[in-house]
Parts: C-alpha cells; sequence; structure tokens
C-alpha cells in the first residue's frame, strides 16, 4: 500500500508541475500544428503523394503525434537531473518506498503529461480533414499511452548516465532527431533501401507511428497487433531498465 502511495505521490507532483505551466502546454500543441500547416502543405505542393487519400497533410498528421510525444516524454526525464540538482530526489529516496515505485511514478507523470498532447491533437485532427471516429480515438489512446510510457523509461534511462543538463541534452540531439527522423513519420517506409528500411525497423517509434497510422487512416505497413506487441515490449524493456539503473545510480554503482 505504501508503494501505491509513493507512486501516486510522485506522479500527481509531475502531472501538476506539467499542468501548471500553461504555455508549455499551448506550445506543444501549437508546435505540432505549425508542422501539420506549414510543413505538410508546403511539402505536400512539391510532391505527388498518393500514399492516402487525405493528401500528405493527412499522412504525416499520425507520425506529428508520435513526434510530439517522443519530444515531451524523453525530454522530460531532465526532471530526474533537477531533482538530483536541488535536492528533491534526496528527499524522494529517504521516504519508505523502493526506487522502482520513484522511477514508475515519474514514468507514469512524464506520460501522462505526454498522453494530454496527444489526445489534443487527435481532438484536433478535423482541421487536416479527418473525421475521427470513436473506435480510432480510443484504439488510439491507447497507443499513445504505451508509446509515451517507452518513451518516458527511454528519457530515464538517458538520464541515469549523466549529472548535467548539457550532458543530457547533448545525449539527447543523439537519440532523439534520429528517432524522429527514422520513423516514417515524413515518408512511407515501404519503398525505402534495404540499408536504411533496417535501421527504421530498429527504431521503435516506427512501430508506434505505423500503429497511429493504422488507428486513424486505416493504412500501415505492419499488422496493428504486430505494432502493437513491439510497442508493449519495449515499454516492459525501458520500465525494467531505467528502474535498475536508477537504484545503481543513486546507490553510487554507476
Amino acid at each position: 500500500m505504501a508503494e501505491l502511495e509513493g507512486i501516486y505521490t510522485i506522479w500527481l507532483r509531475e502531472t501538476k508541475r506539467y499542468i501548471r505551466y500553461k504555455s508549455r502546454i499551448l506550445t506543444s500543441v501549437v508546435t505540432p500544428l505549425l508542422w501539420l500547416i506549414i510543413f505538410g502543405t508546403g511539402l505536400g505542393s512539391a510532391i505527388r503523394f498518393g500514399g492516402v487519400s487525405g493528401g500528405y497533410q493527412q499522412f504525416i498528421f499520425p507520425g506529428i503525434i508520435g513526434q510530439t510525444i517522443l519530444f515531451t516524454s524523453v525530454f522530460s526525464g531532465v526532471s530526474v537531473i533537477t531533482d538530483r540538482q536541488y535536492g528533491f530526489l534526496k528527499e524522494i529516496l529517504v521516504a519508505p518506498i523502493s526506487r522502482q515505485s520513484v522511477v514508475i511514478g515519474k514514468a507514469i507523470g512524464i506520460s501522462t503529461a505526454s498522453m494530454i498532447q496527444g489526445v489534443i491533437l487527435l481532438l484536433l485532427s478535423f482541421i487536416v480533414g479527418i473525421q475521427m471516429t470513436i473506435p480510432a480515438f480510443l484504439v488510439s489512446s491507447v497507443l499513445i499511452i504505451v508509446i509515451s510510457l517507452g518513451l518516458a523509461c527511454l528519457g530515464l534511462v538517458i538520464a541515469s548516465f549523466t549529472d548535467s543538463l548539457e550532458g543530457f541534452n547533448l545525449i539527447l540531439s543523439f537519440v532523439v532527431l534520429p528517432m524522429f527522423l527514422l520513423s516514417g513519420a515524413l515518408f512511407p517506409i515501404s519503398g525505402l533501401p534495404e540499408w536504411l528500411r533496417f535501421a527504421v525497423y530498429l527504431n521503435p517509434l516506427t512501430y508506434g507511428v505505423d500503429a497511429l497510422r493504422a488507428a486513424i487512416l486505416h493504412v500501415s505497413v505492419l499488422p496493428l497487433y504486430i505494432d502493437f506487441a513491439v510497442l508493449v515490449a519495449f515499454a516492459a524493456a525501458t520500465i525494467f531498465a531505467s528502474a535498475y539503473l536508477f537504484a545503481k545510480k543513486e546507490q553510487g554503482l554507476m
């Protein structure tokens, strides 16, 4: 019971921290809309795209949701570093809960912020001419939760390897951008060269974007159940990895 209360308390703190910054919520919604409207319209008018009946804007819509989840989830791992620098993490660690519960609470809190942003974008799908049905909305929401949890724990894994914001941002530059560009968010992955396709299928975000595209547009490269299975496996792996590395880090073994 104490572990559940600890997880809930940490989740509540992370969620309140996100909700209090209204500008952060606004920016996280406006930025992907700018991608959709400006980038989607500009590039869509310059190429002939026949992959989706609604055109290029509708094609990249699930990818932009994946981009929003990726950036929010992974970048939020910096909260571990700031908590460590300001001494708040020490106060958490003296509480009668395990370090694994601390990680789970933070991961759920971070994924909640990503889920809120993803759901808002789903509700704004009419901007690009997508008619969001209730089944598509529910399936997409479940996918967003799983994707957010896995990527949030990935951010916590990265935070376990560094004690400074500069080091964290440096590592992110080699992780976040390649993950986004190699996810198929902006282009179809079916006609890629063999070497590039191999890198794309190693990227867990690829399966998230493909699953969202299947749920929203009913167009995908892989069956939805395969995408979902890979996402669940990725989330489970990152949860265990982040809990293990966090415990090692705070015990001074890393």
